[in-house]
């Protein structure tokens, strides 16, 4: 017997029960997006490598473990999955000159790939919505972004998520608080686990991100960046806290909060949650000043953010925010003249703004009956040969205890359409 090929680990199939759930939140985020004034861009999955090691640094673990990168057979070329979206769209607005005519509002939406142990609400394959402010300096543009947030949680019924914000300062700040941060941890060498060993003088600052509880009482002695902070940066992280509080948007001071990638500078912030067990972090993201000129463009602020689908769906799951999709008519029919009938009639149905399922495969009106119910439909329309003969139909309530009725089809739509 020929083994059963599978998915890759880590990357999922999206059933039909689930899709319309996806389809649910790919549209209210759609038209959220719009009212902010956001256009929707659309970059390629696959990039040259080089664009996220200069991006994302080197040194990460995203470059370093986690990347989906091969040579291409033909150029030669080192090739990589994209593992984030903001380096492909800052990329794609040098290339193409966005930035010359205007600052950028962006979004986009699509699978990323990182190769990490599959768990819930973490793929090899996911999906993110991003969003990508280019050309905006002042601290409005990361007030703007945390307060849409505020509103997107509102439209998809989630509550129970926490802003934690933070400063990164600018490069000579973080210069000086990194000089400090690896006396400190050298100091403290013997309680350093493998990974923050190996990030002291590669990438020290990841090692306050550690989730390992035994570095706990470390990173929690460490110095604090706040104490290097530049003027402009400290201002600057001023000015977006007294506009979320003008926004009324809670927020919580996380000293910690470093994000994973290099490019990262002055506001950092992470949306997260306790109900989805160790992957708490649904929506982050923060400022990235220096990135534009750093894959090649001229200098240009930037800010930008990026939200889990699959973390998401599982909030709104929870939340009841998500009910099942069913058609508004399943349409049983047996009988050689109904059959004709039938389909004629799923059409005129379907012409005046109703969705209809069409029975299809034969079968007793009895079993027909357990479809229609099993379908979800609010009405069942019965069509036998007497009803193709009258050019009638019999509409069964299937979720009211209503009785069913013959009646002409002007008629049926008028009782049908309260259900659309």
């Amino acid at each position: 017997m020929t083994k059963t090929i599978q998915a890759v680990r880590g990357m999922n199939d999206i059933l039909p029960a689930e899709v319309h759930l996806w389809q649910t939140l790919e549209q209210t985020v759609e038209a959220w997006l719009g009212t902010y004034g956001y256009s929707e861009i659309r970059m390629p999955i696959l990039e040259r490598t080089e664009l996220f090691v200069r991006s994302i640094g080197e040194v990460t673990d995203i470059v370093e473990k986690e990347m989906y990168t091969f040579v291409d057979n033909l150029s030669k070329e080192s090739l990589t999955l994209r593992p984030e979206g903001t380096a492909s769209c800052v990329r794609a607005a040098i290339e193409h000159n966005l930035l010359y005519r205007a600052p950028q509002r962006l979004w986009y939406a699509g699978p990323m790939f990182r190769h990490e142990r599959p768990q819930k609400g973490r793929y090899r394959q996911f999906h993110q919505f991003g969003v990508e402010a280019l050309g905006f300096a002042g601290p409005d543009i990361d007030i703007e972004h945390m307060v849409m947030c505020a509103r997107l949680w509102r439209l998809l019924k989630i509550d129970g998520v926490q802003l934690e914000l933070n400063t990164l300062g600018d490069a000579e700040a973080r210069a000086r608080y990194r000089a400090r941060l690896v006396e400190y941890l050298e100091r403290h060498h013997d309680a350093l686990d493998a990974d923050s060993t190996r990030r002291l003088h590669t990438n020290p600052l990841r090692v306050l991100d550690s989730k390992n509880p035994a570095m706990h009482d470390v990173v929690a002695g460490a110095p604090r960046l706040t104490d290097d902070l530049d003027p402009e940066s400290a201002a600057h992280f001023e000015a977006v806290q007294a506009g979320l509080h003008a926004a009324g948007v809670p927020f919580q001071i996380n000293p910690r909060l470093v994000r994973g990638l290099d490019y990262y500078n002055r506001t950092v912030f992470e949306w997260t949650t306790d109900r989805l067990g160790g992957q708490g972090t649904i929506c982050a993201g923060g400022r990235y000043d220096g990135l534009v000129e750093q894959i090649g463009g001229r200098p240009a602020p930037a800010s930008g953010y990026a939200m889990g689908v699959e973390r998401l769906i599982e909030l709104m799951k929870e939340a009841g925010s998500l009910e099942p999709r069913a058609p508004d008519v399943y349409l049983l029919r047996q009988g050689e003249r109904a059959e004709r009938y039938a389909e004629s009639l799923a059409e005129r149905l379907r012409d005046s703004g109703l969705s209809v399922t069409l029975h299809c495969g034969g079968g007793s009106f009895k079993s027909q009956m357990k479809k229609a119910d099993a379908s979800g439909a609010r009405y069942a329309v019965i069509i036998g040969d007497d009803e193709a003969l009258a050019q009638e139909l019999t509409v069964k309530p299937l979720r009211a205890p209503a009785e069913q009725v013959r009646v002409k089809l002007d008629e049926a739509v008028e009782r049908l359409r309260d259900v659309a």
